[in-house]
């Protein structure tokens, strides 16, 4: 094997973009041996894929390595946006993304014209552990950092969820599944102990020097448990739906450290469609390849009522908007009527892992001079 010196860091690279149109959202829930399924999914050998992971997240290229979980089935969780004076938006994200460890993406947005909400330009989600209220943690945040109001939108169905950056950079306007994508729901998961402690270990972050074929043993150490133990409860929470996928996520809001972009633009799309076709609608635009999410949230007022929202990347400004145009047409030509629809675009943007645990939170609380009980729902 070569030093990682030489070994090449950029997600263009010829192998490095066979590892990655896998190991960004291809491994889905939770298997034993990650990096012998990216290798053979990708047919590139397992030492290089290794080699190759190792080099790109210490070069930036990759910005983490996590087993990922369906948050949204163990935690309380919304996309939240904020209004702020404007010389306080960019105080607000620092704390947003630096100081609350259960505040996700980060991203200040804004319209091509004023429009309804064109006013909120923070937009981050946040979650919560069971039986804690996400609005009074909300409302903390709002008195922390000077925010005029904010408006919480749950997600009530789950319709596309995942990344493959380097995989969508070939994706033409139109691309879509056969069938209607699933609809999946957001009811909440109750854990035992253990599971907590495995799930705890098992989400955490891998460091460079972490990544081998042998991944796993380390963790069910971490959590006390044997390797067999570990590999059971894991498979167990699969079954029940609360693990997401395996994934090297890259760094696609910021330039590498080669000078290249993985994405320029961040399009939050949104559709208010007549009460009682949204999950119809749902599926229908979940359905496009180029979406890495895509919701059932509810707008409110401030939004025009829309209740259908999907995020797209992309390196062209109008090559996004060619994508969004083909999803209105298919919508169009299936007679779904669309009363309001509008593109928030991202800028200045920070992701990291919100935190889940009820131990963290309870702490969180503490710092703050907060009691934990009166933050329940």
């Amino acid at each position: 094997m070569s030093t990682v010196a030489e070994t090449p860091i950029a997600h263009s690279d010829v192998t490095n973009a066979k590892i990655l149109a896998i190991s960004e959202d291809r491994i889905q829930g939770f298997v034993r041996d990650p990096i012998g399924e990216i290798a053979e999914r990708s047919g590139v050998d397992s030492d290089t894929v290794v080699e190759r992971i190792r080099a790109m997240l210490r070069a930036g290229t990759i910005r983490r390595v996590r087993q990922t979980l369906m948050a949204t089935n163990l935690a309380e969780g919304a996309l939240v946006a904020w209004q702020f004076p404007p010389d306080k938006v960019d105080a607000a994200f620092d704390y947003m993304f630096q100081q609350d460890p259960f505040s996700g993406h980060v991203v200040i947005r804004s319209t091509d014209a004023a429009t309804p909400g064109s006013n909120y330009r923070l937009w981050t989600t946040v979650k919560v552990p069971q039986g804690y209220s996400i609005e009074k943690h909300c409302s903390q945040l709002a008195r922390i950092t000077a925010a005029e109001r904010f408006r919480l939108m749950p997600a009530k169905r789950i319709f596309a969820l995942g990344v493959g950056h380097v995989r969508r950079k070939a994706i033409e306007p139109g691309s879509k599944s056969d069938e209607p994508a699933v609809a999946k729901d957001t009811e909440k998961v109750a854990l035992s102990e253990l599971e907590w402690h495995v799930l705890d270990a098992l989400k955490r972050e891998f460091k460079a020097e972490e990544i081998k074929r042998d991944l796993w043993s380390a963790r069910a150490e971490e959590a006390g448990v044997p390797l067999e133990t570990f590999f059971r409860v894991a498979e167990e929470l699969n079954r029940r739906g609360v693990i997401g996928r395996f994934s090297t996520f890259l760094e696609h809001v910021k330039p590498l450290a080669t000078g290249e972009r993985v994405t320029r633009f961040n399009a939050l799309f949104h559709w208010a469609v007549p009460p009682g076709r949204e999950i119809e609608t749902g599926r229908e635009i979940g359905r496009f390849h180029i979406l890495t999410h895509c919701y059932w949230r509810e707008g409110g007022p401030e939004f025009r009522n829309v209740n259908i929202m999907a995020v797209a990347h992309g390196t062209e400004k109008e090559k996004v908007l060619a994508h969004k145009r083909a999803i209105d047409e298919h919508l169009t030509s299936i007679g779904i009527p669309v009363s309001y629809t509008n593109v928030f675009w991202g800028g200045r943007s920070e992701i990291k892992p919100s935190e889940i645990s009820p131990i963290a939170y309870r702490e969180w609380c503490a710092s703050l001079g907060v009691d934990p009980e009166m933050m329940r729902d």
